[in-house]
């Protein structure tokens, strides 16, 4: 009883402390875009296989929350805890200008836990995406005046999930997670005096969003040999309508002789709480994992999304569908190797690419990445097993042609990975 009480402590805890985290941040031109720039629903387990998911159900020996395919949560049969942290090196370059960042946050909380041998509950808080931007184009009014105009945004959506997924006979699983959507972003638009004795000005759209999405998976699988397992899978999202409000204001400010912002001096314009409805469009995810168990797997999904039937209220962002692929392997040496860590430990690679929902410029917006990733057992007993997930995406969005933006980035994801029998009545305490 003891033992079941601290689990519950804990767990209530680390829930409670996810919320204290600030919204996960970006540094991306691109990210201001749509609903900014998404963040799939992926473990670092997942990211380092090339984003492989949608056929993924118990990669190794632990048992493993694989949120982009909640079919894949009846293979869960011991309690599981997993939460992340996210660190992100970008640079961006334009015209031979280069700037760099450093960005960081708490990356997702999520459980799993068995209900039945064949099924199990799953719940957690990520990322759904991201905005944080800063653009500065100069211009000029008139001929002669010089000007200039800035761009720069910031916040994120949040997803906070239950799920449910069960085995259906020998050879089929299927699930679903419902969630809700929420958070809060922010756009501004400044046009700005270099000459201090001008008066600037800056218009600020808030918008906080909120509403439920719905998920869904099946998985298919089979022995094709004696060592030989084939997984087959599909997960999709529903369209979903959200409800945004919007505050948006106008203001005056000046600089000081050193280039600082004074205090505003009015508000010419101000309206709160226009309401709109955002209908997000359906996803789907494709994908196959054939697998020798305990020693090696290989894997590949393909994602799309309708965003061209992306709508906010009445209007027509001009998002377009996006297309992505990806691909990985996984290789354990020997599970049952006494004398050698390295060879307990999963060696993980891949490669995806992603056809953005962005077209700027008449430029498709395109990603690339290599991801690599380790996972590292720790000191375990009969009944807990733990386990650190690195995984790494080494990548590039966007090109430096035709006017645009070349982003390179190193994205870090840092899981640790707890199985334990929390839900389990016992003889003795």
């Amino acid at each position: 009883m003891i033992k079941f009480s601290k689990n519950i402590f804990l767990a209530l805890s680390l829930l409670t402390a996810a919320k204290t985290f600030a919204q996960p941040a970006t540094n991306s031109p691109y990210s201001q875009f749509g609903l900014g720039q998404l963040s799939e629903s992926l473990l670092p387990q997942n990211r380092s296989l090339g984003g492989v998911a949608a056929g993924l159900r118990k990669p190794g020996t632990y048992n493993n929350v694989n949120l982009a395919n909640p079919a894949s949560y009846s293979a869960i049969q011991i309690t599981t805890f997993d939460i992340g942290l996210y660190t992100g090196f970008t640079s961006l370059s334009k015209s031979g200008t280069k700037e760099t960042s450093f960005t960081g946050s708490l990356n997702h909380l999520v459980f799993g836990v068995p209900v039945t041998k064949t099924s199990a509950l799953s719940f957690g808080i990520l990322p759904y995406s991201t905005m944080g931007f800063r653009t500065r184009t100069p211009a000029n009014i008139d001929g002669n005046t010089e000007i200039n105009k800035i761009f720069n945004g910031e916040g994120g959506i949040s997803k906070a999930y239950l799920g449910y997924g069960f085995q259906l006979g020998k050879h089929v699983s299927l699930g679903a997670n419902a969630s809700y959507l929420f958070g809060k972003l922010e756009k501004n638009r400044d046009t700005e005096f270099p000459d201090a004795s001008y008066i600037n000005s800056r218009n600020q759209v808030k918008r906080s969003l909120g509403g439920f999405s719905f998920d869904y998976g099946a998985q298919y699988f089979t022995q094709v040999s004696k060592k030989l397992k084939l997984t087959l899978g599909y997960s999709g999202s529903s369209q979903s309508n959200i409800k945004s409000t919007t505050t948006d204001a106008t203001t005056r400010y000046t600089l000081d002789a050193n280039g600082n912002e004074n205090i505003p001096l009015d508000t010419t314009y101000f309206k709160e709480g226009n309401s709109e409805t955002v209908k997000l469009p359906l996803n789907h995810r494709f994908g196959f994992v054939l697998e020798e168990s305990n020693k090696w797997l290989i894997g590949a999904d393909v994602t799309m999304g309708q965003w061209s039937k992306y709508r906010e209220g009445s209007t027509n962002p001009g998002l377009q569908n996006s297309l992505g692929i990806g691909v990985g392997a996984q290789i354990t040496p020997d599970i049952t190797a006494v004398g050698s860590y390295f060879k307990l430990v999963d060696y993980r690679f891949g490669f995806k690419y992603d056809k953005s929902y962005i077209r700027y410029n008449n430029n498709d917006i395109k990603q690339y990445a290599l991801t690599l990733g380790l996972g590292l057992p720790l000191p375990s007993n009969r009944s807990t097993f733990y386990k650190i997930n690195l995984g790494t995406e080494l990548g590039q969005r966007g090109n430096s042609n035709n006017g645009l933006i070349r982003e390179r980035f190193a994205n870090i994801y840092l899981g640790f990975t707890l199985n334990d029998r929390w839900f389990q009545r016992y003889k003795f305490d």
